[in-house]
Formats: C-alpha cells, sequence, structure tokens
C-alpha cells in the first residue's frame, strides 16, 4: 500500500510526463517508451481500464483516452466505440492498453480475442493497430513485441 505521500508523488509525475507527451512531443516509435507512458497512466489502478494512444500518419500522439473502465478482474470493449473514436480523431493508428490489477501481465484468451476483434474492426477504416499493451504497476507485456498478430 502506497502512502499518501508516494501517492502525491507518483500523481505529480504523471501530470509532468503528460504534459510533456503533447502531440508534437510524443512519437509512439520506441516501444519502451510507450510502455512507459501505459504503465505511468494506468499501471497502479486497482480496477482494469483500456485506453488508447490515438497516433497520426507519423505515429505522433493525437490523444490518449481511457474507453472503458471495469472492475478489479475484469472489463467489457466494445470495438464501434474504438472505430468511432478513431475516426472522430483521424488516427492513422492506435496503440491498445489496459491494466492487470493482479500484477500478471500476460494475456488471457479474452485479451487476445478483444484484440483480433478491434483489428478486424479498424482495418476496415484503414487505421492500423501497432500493439496492445498490459501493464501492471511492475511490469508490461507488448504484443507486438511478442509476435503476436495485430491484423
Amino acid at each position: 500500500m502506497l502512502t499518501q505521500e508516494e501517492q502525491n508523488i507518483i500523481d505529480q509525475s504523471i501530470d509532468i510526463l503528460t504534459r510533456h507527451y503533447k502531440r508534437e512531443d510524443f512519437l509512439a516509435t520506441s516501444p519502451e517508451g510507450v510502455k512507459n507512458f501505459c504503465q505511468l497512466k494506468m499501471g497502479l489502478l486497482e480496477h482494469e481500464v483500456f485506453g488508447c494512444l490515438f497516433l497520426d500518419s507519423k505515429h505522433q500522439l493525437i490523444k490518449f483516452v481511457e474507453m472503458f473502465r471495469g472492475t478489479v478482474g475484469g472489463l467489457s470493449v466494445y470495438p464501434r466505440e474504438v472505430v468511432k473514436e478513431s475516426l472522430m480523431c483521424n488516427a492513422a493508428a492506435v496503440v491498445f492498453t489496459h491494466n492487470h490489477p493482479s500484477g500478471d501481465t500476460d494475456p488471457s484468451t479474452a485479451d487476445i480475442e478483444t484484440t483480433n476483434r478491434l483489428c478486424e474492426a479498424l482495418q476496415q477504416f484503414e487505421v492500423r493497430v501497432l500493439d496492445h499493451i498490459i501493464v501492471s504497476r511492475i511490469s508490461s507485456y507488448s504484443f507486438a513485441e511478442k509476435g503476436l498478430n495485430l491484423g
């Protein structure tokens, strides 16, 4: 359990990083940088959250959106809503991310199936899926780095 002082430091760090990860500053070309960003945004949450990094054609961050919130053990993801948000911000590419409060970042069968459904939906609109990153407070897992199919 974090002390209030530790939580304040983490919150301040996230605020600083968020200010620096503006569209012109954050390129999603470094897997480590993207994993660190996702881990800072969601790694300490006690409930599952699914988010998307929406990117332009040069893989610059357009915006990060927490799309869905779940419970400690799961969440529902709706491809229609991800497609809609992608089109609204004119994204050329996307990185999915979600957290596992349990600390185990290995993808579940449901994580893999959800990723496949999202890839199929976005492919219809020529939005490239670059990665799906699962984070916890201490580690991260990249579908792209592990060679899992992303459409």
